[in-house]
């Protein structure tokens, strides 16, 4: 029995990519090298510009506010904060934030709009369903490898690379909310008048802001995490500490790199989290 010939997929996917390489090469380079440097001054010149105690009371005051004045989130981010200080990991700490906003901008920029879109069309939802799955299910590390064909290594391929993995969230709430909206509402306002825009901006978006704002939580999350593994191709931060004690197996250097991602995860989660809550409960 004569075996199957084997589908070169593989091949076709090499191909693919050096194709785009080839053809989109003056717009990588310009990405990697402008925006690159954009991130690295940010991280590097305006957020290490701030004292470190400056920057904890900063943290520490709008945690205070964002938590609905209680001190739990304020005295958590306060310690935890002066903690990565205390084990000198300031620097990979801005390195780590800048790369989880910048990251979580691009994924909420491009993520609430496509959202909206797919709620107005249910063709184009069909469409962008399973490449939303297939963004979601496909393993983190697999999205380094494109990363570092288009952008080489360092910052920027790091921000692209968490940019595909955490964008789907903020795509399906933002989706899943303005579908939710009842529709004695939207008849509400349709007989009041209403234009197409009047009504997204007055009705849907107010009423879905919850579960969009749940959807952008999940979103930073990913971003957070991919950052992370991003390191392993050249992404600067606390990934790139971890990666270190686990080359040199330094238990100790690893773990507390470790934690000081948890704290910044926790304090990013809490105040994403209550922003949600004070606005659900508006």
């Amino acid at each position: 029995m004569e075996s199957i010939p084997k589908i070169p997929v593989a091949q076709w996917v090499s191909d693919a990519t050096e194709l785009t390489t080839e053809t989109f090469g003056f717009l990588f380079d310009f990405i990697k090298n402008d925006f690159g440097d954009f991130i690295e001054l940010v991280a590097e010149d305006w957020l290490m510009g701030i004292p470190v105690w400056l920057f904890i009371v900063i943290v520490g005051v709008l945690a205070f506010f964002v938590s609905g004045k209680k001190f739990g989130l304020t005295a958590f981010s306060v310690i935890g904060l002066w903690f990565i200080h205390n084990q000198e990991l300031w620097e990979e700490l801005m390195n780590t934030f800048t790369l989880v906003v910048f990251a979580s901008l691009i994924c909420v920029i491009a993520g609430i709009p496509l959202g909206i879109w797919m709620s107005k069309n249910r063709t184009v939802e069909k469409i962008f369903t399973p490449v939303l799955d297939f963004m979601q299910t496909m393993p983190a590390f697999v999205y380094l490898i494109p990363a570092v064909a288009f952008f080489s290594i360092g910052m920027v391929p790091g921000v692209f690379a968490s940019v595909i993995f955490a964008t789907p969230p903020t795509v399906r709430f933002t989706n899943l909310g303005i579908r939710q909206v009842s529709h004695e509402l939207i008849e509400a306002s349709d007989s009041f008048g209403t234009t197409g825009v009047q009504k997204l901006f007055k009705v849907q978006l107010p009423m879905a802001k919850k579960t969009i704002m749940a959807g952008i939580n999940q979103t930073v999350m990913l971003a957070l995490s991919m950052v992370v593994i991003a390191s392993m191709i050249g992404a600067k931060g606390l990934g790139q500490t971890v990666i270190t004690g686990l080359q040199r197996a330094e238990v100790g250097t690893g773990f507390v790199a470790g934690l000081g991602i948890v704290i910044l995860a926790i304090i990013i989660d809490r105040f994403t989290q209550n922003l949600n809550t004070q606005r659900g409960e508006q």
